[in-house]
């Protein structure tokens, strides 16, 4: 039977265990107790994670030009909106997030074969379409991830890096796992959070013991 781990043993273990010889991605596996069959009990939200994931998150911002300004320092990676729109078009995708604002929602229905399936579509629910986009684009910069399940109910995500030590590590799983509970859908019975899994890039999967928690 495989050990399971507190979440302390499991945060030290992932990063001590040096497997690359670059600084590795720490992933985290969440299998919840819910029925994928049931709409309202789709999991979807953003959390902001106390240390960020140690990645460098391209943001691009399509925004009309009279409200270019007001982004300029913001830390989006690409502002613009017509010209990233046609070159979306053409196959570029040198980007991670697309934040922007309600009125230009309308000019991204003819991209939504391109963006949709990779999950690049922005959404009122994560933040990414907004009236304050400066703010949404700061948070983004500074550690805030979205994540959803899938359709076998697990929600994965990278949750920082090996060099990040096990201190953060273990605080930035504590607070994906509050953000989880708090959206636990009413009509969800049972355990919610039934398994936890971590791992670094190449490095094997660690169980975490979830009564921790």
């Amino acid at each position: 039977m495989k050990k399971i781990y507190s979440l302390n043993e499991a945060s030290k273990i992932v990063t001590q265990q040096i497997i690359t010889k670059f600084d590795s991605t720490v992933d985290i596996a969440i299998c919840l107790g819910i029925d994928t069959k049931i709409p309202n009990q789709f999991i979807r939200g953003t959390v902001n994670l106390p240390y960020g994931t140690g990645k460098n998150i391209r943001v691009l911002a399509l925004i009309p030009k009279d409200r270019e300004k007001e982004i300029k320092n913001s830390g989006a990676d690409f502002i613009g909106l017509n010209q990233f729109i046609n070159k979306i078009k053409n196959g570029w995708l040198k980007f991670d997030v697309i934040v922007t604002i309600p009125s230009v929602m309308i000019k991204l229905g003819e991209l939504g074969k391109i963006l949709g399936p990779r999950g690049l579509m922005p959404n009122p629910k994560t933040g990414t379409v907004t009236q304050n986009p400066n703010r949404s684009i700061r948070e983004i910069k500074s550690g805030k991830i979205e994540f959803k399940m899938d359709k076998y109910g697990i929600i994965h995500t990278a949750i920082g890096k090996v060099s990040f030590g096990f201190e953060k590590i273990k605080k930035n799983i504590l607070e994906l796992i509050n953000v989880l509970n708090k959206l636990k859908p009413p009509t969800s019975k049972g355990v919610f959070i039934k398994k936890i899994y971590i791992s670094s890039t190449m490095g094997p999967s660690i169980s975490v013991n979830t009564q921790d928690l």
